[in-house]
């Protein structure tokens, strides 16, 4: 039989609450199996912890869960891959401009601080007192 996990055993090896678990359910990145008394326990299947982890990476990429679903989705199709690796590239891209941008925010944002800053300590040295240390 093939390799099955339980909410549990995913929970532990990828350190998420099993909450976090059954939203990436909800959104319909994972579908275990049920058993137990009226389908109470899920079993989680070698597919569904291959989605949880590509998930998991798609998020640390800073994708979002619906891009990360309708990219794991297209691998699971049996398609010839170019159009689903293309796909993937422009998601990419869209997603480095995005973070480039940010970051030039970010750097424009520190210059002014910076700019603050000197402009701080020249007006206290001016007023005869020592600058803060920075």
């Amino acid at each position: 039989m093939a390799n099955t996990y339980s909410i549990s055993d995913l929970a532990l090896e990828f350190d998420l609450t099993t909450r976090a678990i059954r939203f990436y359910e909800d959104m319909g990145l994972l579908q275990p199996e049920r058993s137990g008394p009226g389908g109470r326990n899920r079993v989680y299947s070698a597919r569904d912890r291959t989605r949880l982890k590509l998930t998991l990476r798609a998020k640390r990429l800073g994708l979002s869960l619906n891009e990360a679903k309708d990219l794991i989705d297209m691998y699971d199709s049996p398609r010839d891959t170019v159009p689903q690796l293309r796909k993937f590239l422009v998601v990419l891209a869209d997603h480095r401009q995005q973070l480039e941008s940010q970051l030039a925010d970010l750097q424009a944002t520190l210059d002014e601080v910076k700019t603050h800053e000197k402009e701080t300590r020249s007006l206290l040295a001016r007023a005869g007192k020592t600058a803060a240390p920075g």
